[in-house]
Formats: C-alpha cells, structure tokens, sequence
C-alpha cells in the first residue's frame, strides 16, 4: 500500500485550518488584534494554536459585528491544533449604559415641546 506524501497530508491540513478560519462565525478582540473562534462552547471557545497567543485576562467576543460577551478568560489547555481557554466570567454586552435610576414603567419616551 502507497502512502500519502507529508507534503500533499501538510497542504491538506493546511487547507482544512483556512477553511476554519473562514467558516469562524466568533472572534475573540484582543486589543487592536482578532482572532477567528474555532470552536464555541458556553464554557469557553478555542482558537488556532499556531494563532492564538497565551490569552488571559478580559477579552470582547463577537459574533460578526455584534459584540456579545466581555469575557475574562484562563487559558486552559492545548488540544492537539487548538489551544482552549475557558470563561471566568462572559457577561453580555449592552449597547447603552445601565441606568442609575429605577425607570418608571408608564413614564413617557419622549417629552414633546409646546
């Protein structure tokens, strides 16, 4: 039985990484850097081990241009071409600041002028 060239088993192995990386609906923000979420669980997410960098600490969570989750992250441990971190804590993101106040329920939206 033949086997297959090591270098057509890389270029296969590469090909499948880039196709996880396009097909990557997360990101993890970093700073300025991205990088696309391999895998997504409600624990944690993993990223490409030859990409990702030893994350800890309070990363941003995207899923396209939606910023879902401010995440304080461990990472947790290498799986053969992913490194996995899990959540300390992933708190969803709003898009407006929490009130100080208690809002009556009936008040009005809009005040209009006379």
């Amino acid at each position: 039985m033949d086997s297959v060239p090591k270098e057509l088993l890389e270029g296969l192995h590469q090909a499948q990484k880039a196709k996880a990386r396009k097909q990557a609906r997360f990101r993890v923000a970093v700073g300025e850097a991205y990088y696309p979420v391999i895998e997504f669980t409600g624990s944690g997410f993993a990223l490409d081990i030859e990409d990702a960098p030893k994350l800890r600490g309070l990363v941003d969570l995207y899923a396209g241009p939606n910023h879902l989750y401010e995440c304080l992250i461990v990472a947790s441990e290498e799986d053969g071409a992913l490194m996995r971190y899990e959540f300390k804590r992933a708190t969803p993101a709003e898009d407006k600041a929490p009130l100080d106040y208690a809002r009556d329920p009936d008040a009005p939206v809009a005040l209009l002028p006379r």
